[in-house]
């Protein structure tokens, strides 16, 4: 892997579009989601993409998140070129170096609070007893209490929940966070409370955080922001 390139500042660069474009096609119709994109994001960013439904940014997450490949450009993730990586190679860097939250939680509703925390440790093939003491450290910087860890997702707030889906996706060291809509499902009191729970990430763990939101007052949180329209940055 290359070196992290520096910002003026000495900061590493973790993230770097370069003329990122991206089409869908629908039978004989091409549908241009992203026209050129250009972006750098620095390590212990954190930073919101904000925009109207249809505007391309959930199909810039699915880049930046390596769920998805560029039509055409380049994407360097921590200096490494990852836009001409194949699916298996792209999960590999998924399961290293990206949590993932979204807006519909996504824990399992079979498992308990603290097995869905295991999960990514698991495959990773971290020893149990080690993946439980990773989950409850973890569990325990969002705030939810030991007598929950053993309830099943149904059993606790939709505010828990997705504190539950934080701490999954920092609990195996992920350098970067992608958070999309995550506070969708919650209420303003819930959604600024989570959103502290961002912020404390952030800063205690110096993780670049990644957050889409069309709420200003979710976005309000991040400290660096760019608004996409109809495929294009439009404003930072």
């Amino acid at each position: 892997m290359n070196d992290l390139k520096k910002n003026n500042g000495g900061g590493d660069i973790v993230i770097n579009l370069e003329h990122i474009g991206m089409i869908y096609k629908t039978g004989s119709i091409n549908y241009e989601a992203l026209k050129d994109i250009n972006l750098t994001i620095y390590k212990g960013e954190f930073f919101s993409i904000m925009g109207a439904s249809g505007s391309g940014k959930s199909t810039m997450m699915n880049i930046l998140g390596c769920l998805d490949k560029p039509t055409s450009g380049k994407y360097f993730l921590e200096g490494m070129d990852v836009s001409k990586l194949d699916k298996d190679q792209l999960a590999e860097i998924r399961n290293k170096k990206i949590g993932f939250v979204f807006q519909g939680f996504n824990l399992i509703q079979r498992l308990s609070v603290i097995e869905n925390v295991e999960l990514p440790l698991f495959y990773a093939g971290i020893p149990h007893k080690e993946a439980v003491i990773e989950a409850k450290d973890a569990l325990r910087l969002v705030d939810i209490d030991e007598n929950k860890e053993n309830n099943f997702p149904n059993q606790i707030s939709g505010g828990e929940q997705q504190r539950v889906a934080i701490a999954r996706a920092i609990v195996h060291n992920a350098s970067i966070i992608m958070a999309d809509e995550p506070t969708g499902n919650l209420d303003s009191v819930r959604s600024s409370e989570l959103m502290s729970f961002f912020k404390k990430i952030n800063e205690e763990r110096n993780v670049t955080i990644i957050l889409v939101t069309h709420e200003p007052v979710v976005a309000a949180f991040a400290k660096k922001h760019i608004i996409v329209k109809d495929g294009h940055i439009v404003n930072d």
